[in-house]
């Protein structure tokens, strides 16, 4: 194919080989799924948005001697223009255009145009029957200001995607390991745990376990448990407009006059009890959590969970760091310097755990997170 941009073309030369095309016409699933992610990439630099149009074959993989897989590539050869990309994005099973540069607009409206062009044409080449097994769905990337893009669809990540199938096994032992080092955790910290409960009790009036709402993995809100720390009814607004200031600041170091390149920690916070300080500062206050990874929101290892109007202000490059992992207690920006390290430091860290997981990894964290408790750097 000629008509993608010379940019994709010499990023993925093994696209513009003739043999990984289905038909002619279009890229095989790993170099349009190769080209997908590049152009994601380039939209969370840019900010110029993409359409992503999916037309699924119900059927078309196990008929062999249908044709129907290159008469909908012939239609769509003449929907799409020159600066659009066709290719597989599930061999034999699911085609894909992506509409590149979309401009702004409405769109439900740019939907049901496209959408309408792309019937019309299908009506031409396929009867009535080969119609019925083709399901259109679109998805924009990024999606409007305030949504971002929806953690929950993966339909824009094929790089994730591939790489959580090729993890798979790991992730049951992961997920073993979690419940077996939570189990244990819960029963070794179970004298504390009532130390703790009674200490907050007796020292500031409320309830011992702090319930928040917090962003799990592909979006999925869950309630996170901490020891109390607060004052019952603290006013969450400073954290609020802290937090902001600190994400949109990034690594530039301006975000309010209490911040010390801290991360998401506001020092002298009057909200915070004596007894809290001090459970804040030697990680106490974290032990219920390991309830939280017996219940599979999260995981002993992982990127620290976000709260809901933290993500709002998330750029686009950072929401990778809540698709492809659970949460987790400890993790790898904990370790090498917990509240130190800036927001953008943080999620590259994230981002850099991700890419390199193993359990080999996640076995070296777990070890030198208590020497990290108890050096309490970094720790507010």
């Amino acid at each position: 194919m000629k008509d993608v941009s010379a940019a994709a073309a010499a990023k993925f030369p093994l696209a513009c080989d003739k043999s990984c095309s289905a038909y002619g016409l279009g890229y095989c699933e790993q170099a349009f799924g190769r080209i997908l992610e590049l152009e994601r990439k380039r939209s969370e630099r840019s900010k110029n948005r993409f359409l992503l149009v999916l037309l699924s074959l119900d059927g078309g993989q196990n008929q062999p001697c249908s044709n129907i897989g290159e008469k909908l590539f012939s239609c769509l050869s003449a929907v799409k223009r020159d600066i659009d990309v066709l290719g597989w994005y599930a061999q034999n099973e699911v085609a894909g255009i992506i509409f590149t540069e979309i401009s702004g607009g409405n769109d439900y409206a740019l939907c049901e145009a496209i959408g309408g062009r792309i019937r019309k044409k299908l009506s031409w080449k396929l009867d009535s029957e080969e119609i019925e097994r083709v399901h259109i769905s679109f998805c924009f990337f990024p999606e409007k200001p305030g949504r971002i893009v929806s953690a929950r669809d993966l339909r824009v990540y094929p790089d994730i995607r591939g790489r959580q199938k090729s993890f798979m096994n790991r992730m049951l032992v992961k997920r073993a390991i979690d419940i077996c080092g939570s189990l244990a955790a819960l029963v070794l910290f179970l004298p504390l745990f009532v130390l703790i409960a009674a200490a907050i009790k007796l020292s500031s009036r409320g309830p011992v376990i702090f319930r928040q709402r917090r962003v799990g993995q592909y979006g999925e809100i869950f309630t996170f448990l901490k020891f109390r720390s607060m004052y019952v009814d603290s006013d969450p607004s400073p954290h609020v407009e802290y937090t902001r200031n600190l994400i949109r600041a990034g690594s530039r170091g301006s975000g309010g006059q209490s911040r010390e390149r801290g991360v998401f920690k506001l020092r002298g916070d009057l909200r915070v009890t004596p007894l809290g300080r001090f459970l804040r500062r030697s990680s106490l206050d974290e032990i219920p959590q390991f309830l939280n990874v017996l219940a599979g929101n999260m995981s002993l290892v992982g990127p620290r969970p976000p709260i809901p109007y933290e993500v709002e202000n998330y750029d686009l490059w950072h929401w990778r760091r809540v698709l492809e992992m659970k949460p987790g207690i400890t993790g790898i920006w904990q370790v090498r310097g917990r509240s130190r390290n800036t927001f953008d430091d943080m999620v590259r860290l994230d981002i850099d755990y991700i890419t390199n997981w193993s359990l080999r990894l996640d076995l070296k964290l777990i070890c030198m997170t208590p020497l990290a408790v108890l050096s309490a750097r970094g720790a507010y």
